[in-house]
């Protein structure tokens, strides 16, 4: 059992909370004011018949008095504060912050896992992030809303409800909330639970984390370089996926304040300007307990709670270790109703069990798609993050805890990072499962934009085979070192016939704890990311931090990375499926029309130029031809190109294209190049029909020629 608050600040605090003052104290227990001072100070503790008579004008007990694990009681009972509507008749119909999100709880998973990474506790272990979903009907809802003090909260949604909902968008989305509630009897709570992370620290008002989200807009709080975060925005999309505005916090501190670090309780309401009762009042309210010491005797402050109260607000955390719980109220995706509505076609839908399900599943899909670098670990490197996902109904597991696994989310790009991490990696992929290794330059620019200098950065390219899992392969993912996915892009330009692959782009402190410059890059890459941090460009923060073209070295570096794939997954031009050397050179030719007839300078034909050919893994032919079109060549007239095979004897086989593609200087049509006018190259690329080859392309090889006109290929 954890050891009871020291007796002293315990009291100092209770005093506070019941606007007493310590000579107050004195005068009523019949003491010296410099025996309370003691007490407060520690230098000595009251006898007990003295901390009977305490209990006593406290309106507590003794059982409080001798744990003191939570405060008393007296002049202090949780409620409501809204705050007053401006002075000067300023209205605001809802928080701008919220609208920079969609109501979506892939964004959600995605914005709030982030900011649970950037307050990691300990960096050797892994934050652990908890999703849960908990579906309330029927006596449990009526009870978790007395626990709310829901009688204090009606009437302000009410008057925001009166017209239906017209007054704003995000009067819409409460009466929308409120009639699902009511007329399904239900209310869906959305809890995010992180441990091993810094808690909400710091005071109610002043500077600290707890400010920064509790009381604060555009707040990040954030001071490291690698931190995901930057704008203060992520937490909106909290309050954002509540259809009733409502999200109730329990932090538990890495530091202590006012002498505790268990169950610091608030709540925040985010609402539009409304009037109640004749009182106009501005948007956000709190839920805590009046702090005595404010001008406004309204004004409410984070409070220690009991268990049974955490209990109640379904806000109980699962062990001591530093983190926060946020429960959104009311929590809804708007990408599941859709769904549901679609399925339902024009009929009246309800957010039934299903709804509850599609949340869970894309929980766990955006987890795996955002941060399944960071659940990765190898060799003597953990994990940065641990995460899952779990269902309840009325307190009953309706899906049990889903451990999301990033080997099962992206298996080729956790097999390439692991490989990484160990230490294993290959200089060129030459079999099945191996993790190809290059690295390219980032050119950091200087502060304060100056054009010349910078700090040189040496970023990781990785490439490995793709499986089925992966989704969409040949692509190119990017992050730094919080090792959330920040880009993911196609590779352009890849030769026809490449194996599929994924590859991984490892910039700052992602690309190792030695790479050169990681601290420069992970400061320049943060300033070039949007709020939604899902791509690297111009921004105005990088703009002002650095110049108006420090972007260009951000192209430049996806230029090198693009390439530097492009190179690891090449196959050999001299190697074929079989190991043998394949029968191209000299073998490829351009032949003339059928007919031995003298054809005018007017219908000459291109020439050939260079020639890049392979037998890719599935057996065909795959080539690239370079054209060279003389100044004799009609560009107006069709070439067909044509493939065959070529055998000892006999008429050489056709070798049908499967794809005929057009690179430039030209453009394919019925089969056919069209040279472009003007042009004096061309370039096209071209695979055979494995299912039309007569013979296996290992055992031959290949002619290629060039035909007037459009036509059969042979």
């Amino acid at each position: 059992m954890k050891a009871a608050e020291e007796f002293g600040p315990w009291l100092a605090r209770q005093l506070k909370n019941a606007g007493k003052t310590q000579t107050d104290l004195a005068q009523e227990l019949g003491k010296t004011r410099a025996a309370v001072s003691a007490w407060i100070v520690g230098r000595s503790v009251p006898r007990d018949e003295t901390i009977r008579d305490i209990a006593a004008l406290l309106n507590t007990d003794l059982e409080t008095i001798h744990t003191r694990s939570s405060d008393a009681q007296l002049g202090l009972p949780v409620d409501w504060y809204h705050r007053p509507a401006h002075v000067d008749g300023g209205r605001e119909y809802g928080n701008a912050a919220a609208f920079a999100f969609e109501a979506d709880v892939s964004v959600l998973a995605r914005e709030a896992t982030q900011n649970s990474l950037d307050a990691r506790l300990d960096p050797v272990e892994p934050v652990r992030v908890r999703y849960t979903l908990h579906e309330l009907t029927g006596e449990a809802l009526a009870r978790f809303r007395e626990a709310i003090r829901w009688d204090r909260l009606l009437p302000h949604y009410e008057a925001l409800t009166a017209d239906g909902g017209k007054q704003s968008k995000v009067s819409r989305t409460i009466a929308a909330g409120l009639r699902d509630m009511y007329q399904h009897d239900r209310l869906v709570l959305l809890r995010v639970d992180d441990y091993n992370a810094t808690g909400l620290t710091g005071d109610d008002y002043a500077d600290g984390l707890f400010a920064a989200v509790v009381r604060r807009q555009l707040d990040s709080h954030k001071r490291d370089l690698g931190a995901g975060g930057s704008y203060g925005l992520g937490k909106a999309t909290l309050w954002a996926t509540s259809r009733l505005g409502l999200v109730l916090i329990n932090s538990t501190l890495s530091e202590p304040h006012e002498g505790r670090t268990e169950r610091r309780l608030i709540g925040r309401l985010d609402l539009p300007w409304r009037e109640v009762n004749g009182r106009a009042c501005a948007g956000p309210a709190w839920f805590g307990r009046p702090d005595p010491t404010s001008p406004s005797a309204d004004v409410v402050r984070s409070w220690w709670a009991d268990e049974e109260t955490v209990e109640k607000l379904h806000l109980t955390r699962e062990s001591a270790a530093p983190g926060t719980s946020f429960l959104i109220v009311g929590a809804h995706d708007v990408a599941s109703l859709l769904a549901l509505n679609g399925a339902a076609d024009e009929e009246e839908t309800t957010d039934d069990d299903d709804s509850v399900h599609r949340m869970h599943a894309r929980l766990v899909d955006a987890l795996g798609r955002n941060f399944w670098a960071a659940m990765t670990g190898g060799g003597d490197h953990k994990p940065h993050l641990e995460a899952s996902v779990r269902t309840y109904r009325n307190g009953e597991v309706l899906i049990p805890e889903e451990r999301v696994d990033p080997a099962v989310a992206q298996p080729s790009r956790t097999r390439a990072l692991r490989a990484f991490l160990e230490g294993t990696t290959v200089d060129r992929l030459t079999g099945r499962g191996q993790v190809a290794r290059a690295t390219v330059p980032l050119h950091v620019p200087l502060h304060g934009g100056q054009v010349r200098g910078g700090v040189p950065h040496d970023a990781v390219v990785l490439v490995t085979d793709a499986e089925d899992g992966d989704g969409r392969s040949n692509r190119l993912v990017s992050m730094r070192g919080n090792r959330m996915t920040v880009k993911d892009g196609a590779v352009p330009n890849l030769p026809i016939g490449t194996n599929p692959f994924q590859a991984i782009l490892l910039t700052g402190r992602a690309a190792g704890p030695d790479a050169l410059g990681a601290e420069a890059a992970e400061e320049f890459l943060r300033a070039s990311e949007p709020p939604e941090h899902n791509k690297w460009g111009q921004t105005e923060e990088l703009c002002l931090s650095y110049s108006p073209s420090a972007y260009r070295r951000i192209a430049a570096l996806t230029t090198a990375a693009n390439t530097a794939v492009r190179d690891l997954v090449a196959v050999p031009k001299a190697k074929r499926r079989n190991g043998g050397e394949a029968k191209i050179a000299g073998r490829l030719k351009v032949g003339g029309p059928t007919k031995r007839t003298r054809q005018p300078a007017a219908s000459a034909l291109p020439e050939l130029d260079n020639v890049d050919a392979l037998i890719d893994d599935t057996g065909a032919w795959s080539v690239t031809v370079d054209l060279r079109v003389p100044s004799g060549v009609d560009t107006d007239r069709p070439v067909t190109p044509v493939a065959k095979f070529d055998v000892r004897s006999g008429p050489r086989p056709a070798a049908p294209w499967k794809d005929l593609v057009a690179i430039s200087g030209c453009e394919v049509v019925d089969g056919a190049l069209q040279l472009s006018p003007g042009s004096r190259k061309a370039v096209f690329r071209g695979v055979t029909d494995v299912s039309r080859h007569p013979v296996r392309a290992q055992l031959t090889g290949l002619v290629v020629e060039l035909r007037s006109g459009k036509g059969e290929q042979a």
